[in-house]
């Protein structure tokens, strides 16, 4: 009996091992079995928000968000079943009887329905997210485009152009900058200061919307060009066009701002998330007795982190941590237009030279 339990293990080990040589020899344990660090969840966290931290430092920053406001509801789920258990085993019946299908029908109902409102609340959130996303990725895209069709197109005539030039493309940056603040209901960002003149600095100050004054100084900028013949008026038209979408990716962020998930319907699903994690210790008390606190607090503790994580995100111009990362993105415009100013060539002397280069 014992050979023929040697043999069988030493049989199957030879089945186990065959495939993980066969894939040592394809070179694949380096694929599956070795996490990529392009693919990391550090790395991800860094691309996405700008900190390069440690994957415990980043758990529990993401979590600090969540837990301060659902742990005193929590702690309460968790101390009432708790005194439920402590009831029952002093025999005063306060669990439901076993022959009451009833009641069990009715918990198993709820949850359900519990269920489908939190994926809804989730969803809802998430789209909100999601949108306020795709807008910042267009004014992105846009402020790139403004500001590389300003440098090639608008003429320079005097010395004094260029500056001005700099000084516009830096303007089209600080869009950015004040529509952030604006959208964070904040104080004007300090790095607006290093994006124009203090004049027009102190002027923002007391202007009620200033990514509109900014959008207005550009596109009296673009008009000015054009009347002293630096642009055509396609040209005009077109670079009109992109301060437009500046304005109307403006307006959709506000669009989501001002008009939240209505209140009320956040109300009630809180009410009835606490309404179940009342209702369930005396369903399952019978049988979990002393168990049972442990139980609803880690039940109430994931009910209430998906609904406030919904709470959270469908704002998602704030500044928690879950939120979007909208000074790494202001960062990124302000990069980008800095390095376009700085290696750009005059005119297009560059693209010449490089012409003769490949002719010669």
């Amino acid at each position: 009996m014992l050979r023929k339990l040697k043999r069988f293990k030493t049989a199957s080990l030879k089945v186990l091992v065959k495939p993980i040589h066969y894939l040592q020899s394809k070179g694949y344990p380096e694929k599956l079995f070795i996490s990529n660090h392009n693919n990391s969840f550090i790395r991800k966290y860094k691309l996405y928000k700008g900190e390069n931290l440690n994957w415990i430092q980043i758990i529990f920053k993401l979590e600090k968000a969540v837990i301060p406001t659902i742990f005193p509801w929590v702690l309460f789920c968790g101390v009432y079943g708790f005194l439920i258990s402590f009831i029952d085993y002093w025999g005063f019946g306060i669990a439901f009887p076993e022959t009451s299908n009833v009641i069990t029908q009715a918990v198993l109902s709820f949850n359900i329905g519990l269920t489908l409102l939190l994926v809804f609340r989730t969803n809802t959130a998430h789209e909100r997210f999601w949108e306020g996303r795709k807008l910042w990725g267009s004014l992105v895209n846009t402020v790139r485009n403004l500001a590389r069709d300003i440098w090639i197109v608008v003429k320079e005539k005097e010395p004094k152009d260029r500056l001005e030039k700099e000084a516009i493309l830096r303007l089209v940056v600080a869009f950015a900058v004040a529509m952030k603040s604006h959208l964070r209901t904040d104080v004007l960002d300090a790095q607006l200061g290093l994006l124009m003149s203090s004049k027009q600095y102190l002027q923002l100050k007391q202007t009620n919307h200033p990514p509109l004054q900014i959008a207005f100084w550009i596109g009296d900028y673009l008009q000015c060009q054009h009347d002293r013949n630096c642009i055509n008026i396609y040209q005009l038209t077109a670079l009109h066009k992109l301060v437009d979408e500046l304005v109307d990716i403006l307006g959709g962020c506000e669009r989501i701002l001002k008009t939240p998930l209505p209140l009320i319907y956040t109300i009630k699903l809180r009410e009835l998330v606490v309404m179940y994690c009342l209702v369930l210790p005396l369903e399952i008390v019978r049988d979990l007795n002393w168990w049972t606190g442990l139980i609803i607090a880690f039940v109430s503790f994931t009910l209430l982190s998906i609904e406030q994580i919904g709470s959270e995100i469908e704002e998602p111009f704030g500044h928690d941590p879950n939120d979007l990362p909208l000074d790494v993105i202001c960062n990124t415009m302000l990069r980008n237009v800095e390095e376009l100013i700085r290696l750009a060539p005059v005119s297009t002397g560059n693209y010449r030279n490089a012409t003769e280069y490949r002719k010669s």
